[in-house]
């Protein structure tokens, strides 16, 4: 096999996020930047409107600093929303669309924000939670309810005159604040700065191969860090992002053969309904380079599968909401590989530790992956949470345990962290075993991952009764349900005896795991 060249160093602009955006609208005004249902917006549009929105802002008192919730589905809003919360010195907090009152409430006290852009669904949510919420309120959708601004009003409202520059250090402004369950607990902030974000988009341009002609296609949600750098990287670029607001698998795929798309991007349950659409064969995806795979794990018999069917390879790629990792080399399809989400992108370091000490390995030997990067976020919220985020020297700990070929090719073989990624979202299970101890009849619990192909990995809690109560697997799975997103849920409960811990009263999860039958199978195939 040829050896692989090192990734070239590149230029990272000192510049704020929006400007990506901005630059593209001044070089191709008039080229279309996004589609969307029946709309077509171009960058002249996209970039103006977030403009009146940004100083339409500054009018409210939203400025240097401030935090602004963006609680949504995918739509055009969302994006100019974005782009106007950054024109005006704010950062966007990226919640997930689906979350539901406890999960919002635990956002909002983290990130203490001032303003919140909502659409009409979750702004009810928001109203019915008994969050203190900002007075600040603007809906996207039309007839909002009591005490929201339309959207629109607002935006019309602003000048059409670009705020000046940024007077702060875009080393240490937060741009956006997605969420990840980082070490261990719940849910937390993650801060990128206008410098990280602005690298994110740098990197991922180039790893990923993305061209002013592309035409690609983004089904998944915008708040995840995929989807902003999906939507960023191809305005970066000036290509054209068709978005949807949900994945259906016949529309996807009649839109990649009539707008001839050229890069789509998947995650593990999207590639199993691609899978089993029974007439995949007839569409024509000749205009796509590649599918990338990301998120989830790769599953190569499914993967397999859909190219011997359509002819369309996968490009896979390694990243997280902290930082970007690597990928296969874009420009030498002939060496992607299944097996590895690829080597290093450009200016990314990588180390091998050992999970105790924290020494680096020797070649190829396994120990937890950290990176340092200039795409590494600022830290966490809460600030607690950073302590062990990090090695000396700005090493951020990725969690992951594997090991790396003299080439630089990565193998991941495990997580040291406790998270469960389910159809690319983090759960930390101290999340649901706090919802489950709130149930009369539960003693004691703990949750850990089982196989799943749709989902990558789905929660399975193993749950201690109290003497005499007879409560049900069912009946907890809804407990669950009732209080957390759907992607949280539980795909199975098992009754113990005890919960197997260690001395400091740590639970064993891997204990759990290796004696449950559902951790050698795909638990989709028991449902």
């Amino acid at each position: 096999m040829p050896r692989l060249r090192p990734r070239p160093r590149l230029v990272y602009p000192e510049q704020p996020f929006h400007q990506f955006l901005r630059d593209t609208a001044d070089r191709q005004p008039e080229e279309v930047a996004l589609r969307f249902e029946d709309e077509v917006l171009t960058y002249r549009e996209l970039d103006a409107r977030g403009t009146s929105l940004a100083n339409a802002l500054t009018g409210l008192g939203f400025g240097l600093g401030s935090r602004a919730v963006l609680a949504s589905g995918n739509r055009p809003e969302w994006l100019l929303a974005m782009h106007g919360i950054s024109q005006a010195g704010g950062a966007s907090v990226l919640v997930n669309s689906s979350w539901k009152a406890a999960e919002l409430e635990h956002a909002f006290a983290l990130t203490r924000p001032e303003l919140v852009l909502a659409d009409g669904p979750l702004a009810d949510v928001l109203d019915r939670s008994g969050i203190a919420l900002p007075e600040r309120r603007l809906c996207f959708d039309d007839d909002p309810p009591r005490g929201w601004l339309p959207f629109w009003d607002v935006v019309t409202s602003g000048a059409g005159t670009r705020p000046g520059p940024l007077d702060a250090d875009l080393g240490r402004l937060e741009a956006f604040l997605p969420f990840s369950s980082g070490t261990t607990g719940m849910p937390k902030a993650v801060r990128h700065t206008h410098r990280s974000a602005v690298a994110c988009v740098v990197q991922r341009r180039a790893g990923y191969g993305v061209k002013r002609t592309d035409r690609l296609q983004f089904f998944m949600p915008l708040f995840t860090i995929y989807g902003v750098m999906v939507s960023s990287s191809a305005m970066a670029a000036g290509a054209s992002l068709r978005l949807f607001r949900r994945f259906d698998a016949p529309t996807v795929l009649r839109n990649l053969e009539q707008e001839r798309i050229t890069l789509a991007f998947a995650t593990g349950p999207v590639a199993v309904a691609l899978r089993d659409q029974p007439d995949l064969e007839r569409y024509d995806l000749s205009s796509l380079r590649s599918f990338m795979w990301g998120a989830t794990p790769v599953v190569h018999e499914i993967a397999e599968e859909i190219t011997a069917r359509t002819g369309v390879r996968w490009f896979v790629a390694y990243s997280m909401t902290e930082t970007g990792v690597c990928a296969n080399p874009v420009e030498r399809p002939d060496l992607w590989r299944l097996d590895s989400p690829g080597y290093p992108l450009s200016d990314v370091e990588l180390r091998v530790v050992d999970l105790d000490t924290g020494e680096e390995v020797g070649p190829g030997d396994e120990g937890e992956l950290v990176v340092r990067s200039p795409s590494t976020m600022l830290g966490y919220l809460p600030e607690e949470a950073n302590d062990d985020a990090f090695l000396p020297g700005g090493w951020f700990r990725t969690g992951d345990v594997g090991w790396v070929e003299p080439d630089g090719w990565v193998h991941l073989t495990d997580r040291a962290k406790e998270m469960l990624k389910v159809s690319g979202f983090q759960v930390a299970p101290v999340e649901l075993e706090r919802v489950l101890l709130g149930h009369p009849a539960v003693a004691d619990c703990a949750v850990y991952a089982v196989p799943d192909t749709r989902r990558g990995e789905a929660p399975k809690a193993a749950v201690v009764r109290h003497p005499g109560q007879d409560v049900t697997a069912e009946e907890l799975q809804a407990w669950v349900a009732d209080r957390l997103a759907r992607y949280k849920h539980l795909a199975a409960v098992a009754f113990v005896e005890s919960i197997p811990r260690n001395a400091g009263g740590k639970v064993l999860r891997r204990v759990l795991r290796d004696a449950d039958p559902d951790a050698a199978a795909d638990v989709t195939a028991r449902r």
